[in-house]
């Protein structure tokens, strides 16, 4: 506990501290390295909005590319107007994002190279690497940013999202993740960075991939999606979310799902919206038999436009709401999907 209230004081701190180890950059001029996620050859969404965020700092970008064939991420990320210099490193680990290894990749190409940032997306990668880096080099990480003051001062969500703090690091070296909602997507064009190999690709071993099982949907991603109808404890079984799926599909929406509907095993743990779970922002979100907890809340009332449909007309869901409507979820989700 006394260790956990050490490193926040630290990450909150006023005072400046001066680092005579690591050779870590000077604050003057930000240096930055940004860690590229990639799944299928191609670049994550929320790396790009993580691009955004470090461009706002100004000085030099240095991309990190990790992966079993790395060259065509590489290119790619090369073509966007800030990145400097794109760094690749091979190996199978990489591809599959094992934390262990690459956070002992960033601390390789950190010592090598001095970097005064570390950017990555706050994503289940992101979350799990960051941190262990941060830590094996004695720096308190900054999470879940949305706005850049400056060089060493950022804007963040605490609470749950009820509270908003601005946090200024004494750190030399910083490392970051970044809210994908919080920032524009970064657009190819304009880059044409030089590509270089990472000498060395340290691996600690100590973790290896056993597998995966990927539900496949043809619906559009949920982190990333335009339109969301999520599903709660109101929807009463998993059978029923064949009701929101059906209405999902008549206008090109995600499906997403409360904690709630998740602990009771309604839907799969993949779909769940919320602070442990996805954080999303579309155009549209459709709030189905939930009741609105903080944790909740937190995930999706940065959306631009929320519906709210439950049957509890003191339900807290329609104090964020900007539509509602007061109804059972059994009548009024099949008129609405007959009536689209």
């Amino acid at each position: 506990m006394s260790l956990s209230i050490a490193t926040g004081l630290r990450a909150i701190r006023q005072t400046s501290v001066a680092f005579g180890r690591r050779g870590y950059a000077a604050a003057a001029g930000a240096n930055t390295l940004l860690l590229v996620e990639h799944k299928d050859g191609a670049i994550t969404g929320a790396t790009l909005n993580a691009l955004t965020a470090a461009k706002a700092m100004g000085g030099n970008i240095t991309a990190l590319v990790a992966g079993e064939a790395p060259e065509a991420v590489a290119k790619a990320i090369a073509e966007f107007e800030g990145v400097s210099k794109v760094l690749t490193a091979s190996d199978a680990s990489y591809e599959k994002n094992v934390a262990e290894d690459l956070a002992a990749l960033l601390v390789a190409v950190q010592e090598k190279n001095a970097f005064s940032h570390i950017f990555a997306g706050h994503t289940a990668v992101g979350k799990n690497v960051i941190p262990r880096a941060a830590a094996l080099l004695d720096v308190a990480p900054i999470s879940d940013i949305i706005k850049v003051e400056s060089e060493d001062t950022f804007v963040r969500p605490i609470f749950a999202g009820n509270a908003i703090a601005t946090v200024k690091s004494s750190d030399a070296l910083k490392f970051v993740t970044v809210r994908a909602t919080a920032f524009e997507s970064a657009v190819s064009g304009g880059g044409a960075a030089a590509v270089e190999t990472v000498a060395e690709s340290p691996k600690v071993g100590v973790t290896q991939w056993a597998g995966e099982e990927i539900q496949k949907s043809d619906r559009p991603e949920l982190a990333s999606a335009k339109r969301v109808i999520s599903g709660g404890r109101g929807m009463k079984s998993g059978e029923n979310f064949e009701l929101l799926y059906k209405l999902a599909d008549k206008i090109g929406a995600a499906v997403g799902a409360s904690r709630a509907a998740v602990d009771a095993g309604f839907v799969d743990n993949s779909l769940q919206v919320g602070q442990t779970g996805k954080i999303v922002a579309p155009e549209l979100y459709v709030a189905v038999g939930i009741s609105g907890a903080i944790q909740h809340l937190a995930g999706m009332k940065d959306s631009k436009t929320i519906v709210a449909i439950n049957k509890d007309a003191d339900a807290p869901i329609f104090q964020v709401a900007d539509y509602g409507l007061v109804e059972d979820l059994f009548k009024a989700v099949p008129e609405l999907t007959e009536k689209l």
